[in-house]
């Protein structure tokens, strides 16, 4: 991108008649970045830029090699920056929480119209405008999930102090995942049904050797299904070794959807459950480099168990408890005997959410979010990122 006569004074930038690309834009020096207040220490920054566009151009550089993303990527930002310019008449690196709030009413309804929106046109035409039209509660969504990883990924690089967009919460419909709209369908349990569930999980009967291996194998089970948010898949084909040391802490390597390597901190909890678990089987308390051995086990103790015996386990576990406490708990019963081992992942999400786990450290864990982060970004967070998964408690 030229970014020569960047800061030039363009008159027509305040109030235009018609907006331009970025890259046609000849910009006053207060609205380059180059002294925004949210500006970290010139010294710590990571990346080569000086000023908002150029910080903007190296997030982009990231996805190179995926040019759909790319695309998609720099609409959101351009879009951002030239409403921050234009409507706000501040820098990207002045935008703080309250202009955010202004910024989703702007996305669901672009004013003036005649200005922001506009059918598809060649970007060096008069008629080229950045929206087509009023953008929809998915697309709303999306353009903000996108402005989130920017925003910390700038803050990672040293380039931005702080992320205003972290500041948002649950409560906020736009900025949730959209994988997690099937949530608001009750596909999830909620925290009364959750634990009643676990209720009943601690209080099945160990009278028996059999009786015992059903209670072991179940307490890790749902400890896993819940703490760590696989597919049923995960939980059938993966070995004890997949859960192993990295820089210093306890992590689940999974080999997931499409073949995509991923991995997931392990918390405290999540490490006791697997060490009680082996422990029960005769194993070490946790796994060696060269244990293939089968994470989840037939009630022997021998060998591993396919996705469907997971599944049929997991059913007959939650029809049982619904039945055990339809008496006195009718509602919480028909929701339980409707659950089905992807429902704990969708509870996983929704209550790593209520426990202030950060977006971006949900949608990494449950590895369904379209946004791609680079291993440099991932490295930088990963000890705050286990850090916040521990606030997720069984």
């Amino acid at each position: 991108m030229d970014l020569a006569g960047y800061s030039r004074i363009n008159m027509n930038l305040i109030h235009p008649q018609h907006l331009q690309p970025f890259e046609s834009l000849q910009l006053p020096e207060h609205l380059t970045g180059n002294q925004g207040s949210n500006r970290y220490e010139t010294k710590h920054c990571q990346i080569s830029a000086d000023n908002d566009w150029q910080a903007i151009q190296c997030w982009l550089n990231e996805f190179y090699d995926s040019p759909q993303t790319l695309r998609n990527y720099r609409k959101e930002a351009e879009r951002l920056l030239l409403w921050s310019i234009n409507q706000r008449h501040k820098a990207l690196s002045d935008l703080g929480r309250e202009d955010f709030q202004r910024y989703q009413e702007f996305l669901a309804n672009p004013q003036p119209s005649n200005i922001w929106c506009g059918p598809r046109a060649e970007r060096t035409s008069l008629a080229w405008r950045p929206f087509k039209g009023p953008l929809s509660e998915n697309s709303q969504r999306q353009a903000l999930i996108i402005i989130n990883a920017l925003f910390s990924y700038l803050v990672d690089a040293g380039y931005l102090a702080g992320n205003p967009l972290s500041l948002i919460r649950r409560r906020n419909r736009k900025l949730r995942p959209q994988a997690d709209q099937a949530i608001s369908q009750q596909r999830y349990l909620d925290h009364k049904t959750w634990q009643l569930l676990k209720d009943h999980l601690t209080n099945q009967p160990r009278e028996t050797t059999k009786q015992e291996n059903h209670f072991q194998r179940n307490r890790f089970l749902f400890h896993l299904l819940y703490l760590m948010a696989p597919r049923v898949s995960e939980v059938s084909s993966h070995s004890m070794n997949s859960f192993r040391l990295y820089r210093g802490q306890w992590w689940w390597f999974v080999l997931g959807k499409g073949e995509k390597q991923g991995k997931i901190p392990a918390s405290d909890e999540m490490l006791s459950a697997l060490m009680q678990y082996r422990e029960h089987l005769g194993l070490t308390s946790l796994p060696e480099e060269n244990d293939s051995s089968a994470l989840l086990r037939s009630i022997s103790g021998g060998k591993g168990i396919s996705a469907n015996m997971v599944y049929r386990q997991v059913k007959s576990v939650v029809k049982e408890a619904a039945e055990a406490i339809r008496l006195d708990n009718p509602i919480q019963a028909s929701i339980l005997e409707k659950a089905s081992t992807h429902w704990f992942r969708h509870t996983s999400v929704t209550h790593g959410d209520d426990a202030g786990i950060d977006l971006k450290y949900l949608t990494r864990s449950a590895r369904h979010e379209k946004i791609e982060t680079t291993a440099i970004y991932q490295h930088a967070e990963d000890d705050l990122w286990h850090k916040a998964w521990q606030k997720l408690k069984f």
